[in-house]
């Protein structure tokens, strides 16, 4: 090899240049995932169009709903997602057990 030549297989084993954006975080969510969080977004007048919401836009109780919205809350991911909602949500949780 010459020395104004590069090795082509150099350029594979080096190291990212950055670490991956939210859009790229955003890619371990699941589509469920993002409409959860979407659904969780929206303000809503009362639980009744809530779940209504969740069983005609998602297909699943709204126990189950709260199931996955809770796992959400710890995933880092999601919080690359929607850093507003997950931290708003996360304050929230942590009040309702701090008052037990």
């Amino acid at each position: 090899m010459t020395s104004g030549t590069q090795d082509p297989d150099a350029s594979r084993d080096a190291p990212p240049a950055e670490a991956p954006g939210p859009a790229e975080a955003s890619a371990g969510l699941s589509a469920r995932d993002e409409a959860v969080l979407a659904v969780e977004r929206r303000s809503w007048p009362g639980p009744g169009p809530k779940e209504r919401a969740i069983r005609e836009q998602l297909g699943i109780s709204p126990t189950r709903y709260y199931q996955l919205l809770n796992a959400l809350l710890d995933d880092p991911h999601a919080l690359a997602h929607d850093p507003v909602t997950v931290n708003r949500l996360r304050r929230v949780r942590d009040a309702r057990r701090a008052r037990r």
